[in-house]
């Protein structure tokens, strides 16, 4: 083929697909000027669509994490720790090598070390960890450091191009493309959780990595994916959005740990079963069990049976959204709060308060402490046994969750002692006695826990 023609026939591709594009976008109102300022990513001298100008910035900011501990068998003074997890992590600021990464990466770690794209090789101090949103921070000392631009996820759209960046599977840095598929997405348990979702291919190793916009901004931190089978890919992942990511980081760096607020409401996720019981046709919402004298849910007139179904003009799908929304609210801060009382909507504005790390809050129908909710069993829930206190919700990241308490168990003894009473119980919990003993009846068995606080 002559010059001439290859020439031609490159016209004609670049006008068909111009054609398809302005067909396609005819009836999206746009002026000229606006049409020329934002075209779409070519790449002139290639003849190529491509988002490599925007992403090539941020990619030599994300890194590899290895975990080492020591391993189980015979150990001396000698001994090195070894590898015994890898996930990936992001530069958010490279003047103090702060890297984040997910907590379950680092978790049961004794030493960690970070693998730059460049080649180089660091050894990482933690700075701190947050079980609850799965965020940890480490800290590297190194110059020529990159970082990543963060953009503001509550600006995201579903059907936003979104790209995942980590080393999954062994690979070297590997970037992959999706779209934004969901928003706020929570139900995966009671934790902080308040998901952006991607179809963007998502594998183990991808853990800790960035979600990237198609400016190569960073939007998430990738956590989590749904697998139908053998923990593959299947285009369900998930992301803490930088909405959370950035209190929580900011939190660890400053205090070390994370201290989120509170509002004195005990809550739980609506589900078929007690929906049916409030008469409600909806399975969304977080339902007021109790709350705390005194307390700021108090002040604002919410009531047990109460259904949350917004914070903040944001949707509550259960009472892990809640949290996702007060967990990250300042000390003094109002919430607006859009609740339905008897199936008639109502709103009021509640002020967060910081809540006492490790507080145990009586209510009149019912007790929080270490990030459980406790109440009175219902006849029905106690199987025929005699044990009268019920685990109602338990918050992800707590000493509660990390004791192995699940919602539904029933309550037998604390440190030995039986207890039948909600005081009973908050007395026996506020013991000096560490670590705490409890046991448990779940599904027909007796369980022994053991709280550490």
């Amino acid at each position: 083929m002559d010059k001439g023609n290859a020439m031609r026939r490159s016209v004609l591709l670049k006008l068909s697909v111009a054609a398809v594009l302005v067909t396609g976008m005819a009836s999206v109102p746009m002026d000229a000027a606006w049409a020329q300022a934002t075209p779409l990513p070519y790449d002139e001298a290639r003849g190529v669509f491509s988002f490599a100008e925007g992403l090539e910035r941020t990619l030599p900011a994300v890194v590899q994490v290895t975990t080492l501990g020591q391993s189980s068998g015979p150990r001396s003074e000698d001994t090195e720790a070894q590898p015994v997890s890898t996930g990936s992590g992001v530069i958010i600021d490279a003047g103090q090598g702060i890297i984040v990464t997910n907590n379950h990466v680092i978790e049961g770690g004794s030493k960690f070390t970070v693998d730059l794209a460049d080649g180089r090789l660091f050894d990482a101090v933690l700075i701190g960890t947050d079980k609850a949103t799965d965020i940890a921070v480490l800290r590297i000392e190194g110059t020529g450091l990159a970082q990543v631009e963060v953009a503001d996820s509550d600006t995201l759209r579903t059907g936003d191009l979104a790209f995942a960046v980590g080393y999954p599977l062994g690979l070297d840095q590997t970037l992959t493309m999706g779209v934004i598929s969901g928003l706020n997405r929570s139900g995966l348990g009671d934790a902080v959780e308040d998901y952006i979702q991607t179809d963007a291919a998502v594998n183990s190793g991808n853990s800790g990595g960035p979600l990237l916009d198609s400016r190569g901004r960073l939007i998430g931190i990738n956590t989590s994916i749904l697998s139908g089978g053998g923990g593959g890919n299947d285009g369900i992942a998930f992301a803490v959005p930088t909405r959370i990511m950035l209190f929580v980081v900011g939190q660890i760096r400053e205090n070390g740990e994370v201290r989120r607020g509170g509002t004195g409401a005990l809550l739980s996720s609506l589900n078929a079963t007690s929906a049916r019981d409030l008469g409600l046709n909806i399975v969304r919402g977080a339902v007021v069990r109790d709350v705390a004298p005194g307390s700021p849910a108090e002040t604002a007139g919410l009531r047990p049976d109460d259904v949350i179904v917004r914070v903040q003009s944001r949707p509550v799908a259960n009472a892990g959204s809640v949290l996702a929304t007060v967990g990250v609210a300042a000390p003094g801060s109002r919430l607006d709060v859009v609740y339905l009382r008897d199936g008639v909507e109502q709103q009021t504005t509640v002020v967060v308060e910081m809540s006492e790390a490790g507080g145990i809050a009586l209510g009149r129908e019912a007790l929080t402490a270490y990030g459980a909710g406790f109440r009175e069993a219902r006849g029905g829930e106690r199987g025929g046994q005699d044990h009268r206190l019920v685990v109602e919700v338990v918050e992800g990241g707590t000493p509660a969750a990390s004791a192995g308490l699940v919602a539904g168990d029933l309550v037998v003894s604390v440190n030995g002692r039986e207890v039948s009473s909600l005081q009973a119980l908050a007395t026996a919990l506020g013991t000096d006695r560490r670590p705490i003993r409890l046991r448990v009846h779940r599904a027909g068995e007796t369980v022994d826990l053991t709280l550490n606080l």
